[in-house]
């Protein structure tokens, strides 16, 4: 065990919570990288799609590093679990590419209330508060957009529409 300083109403399950969740938005990272570089090759060439996948894997990094940090100033101990290769490395186009990220992104929204259960079991109201505020409502946006696309790019099928789709939507 470690004697960190700072560590006051912090008990492990909310530890070990955390770096669930730490790995769970890496894995995330990890998987939309696949789906940047599946749109950004020059048989698939979906240049606005790789872009707003390159940055969905750049947010969901930066989940890690915050729930890192926050980990951290709690007096808690980052632990990093094996990251797995994505599950989908091709698709069947956007469509297929936005029903996997809808159902990502519900899978991490749903890992983040089991981290807020948890938390309300230990009596942790700062840790409630954090991922209320800086990871809940974002997760309820996220879904909405993934769900959005998901209807757009069915409404707008293959080839045509998904090259306007591509140009004109996703910035």
């Amino acid at each position: 065990m470690h004697n960190s300083k700072a560590r006051q109403n912090f008990m492990k399950e909310c530890e070990d919570a955390i770096n669930q969740q730490i790995n769970i938005e890496l894995q995330a990272a990890y998987d939309y990288m696949a789906f940047f570089t599946y749109f950004d090759r020059d048989d698939v060439s979906f240049p606005k799609a790789a872009e707003f996948f390159r940055k969905a894997s750049h947010e969901e990094r930066e989940h890690a590093e915050k729930l890192a940090k926050y980990q951290n100033k709690r007096g808690g101990r980052v632990c990093y679990d094996d990251i797995k290769c994505p599950k989908k490395t091709e698709f069947n186009g956007l469509e297929d590419a936005m029903e996997t990220a809808l159902s990502m992104e519900k899978t991490v929204n749903q890992s983040l209330l089991n981290l807020y259960k948890i938390a309300e079991q230990n009596n942790d109201p700062a840790l409630c508060d954090f991922i209320q505020n800086e990871y809940l409502h974002e997760q309820e946006d996220a879904i909405k957009q993934f769900a959005d696309y998901v209807t757009q790019t069915i409404r707008v099928g293959n080839g045509l529409g998904e090259y306007l789709f591509d140009k004109m939507t996703l910035n």
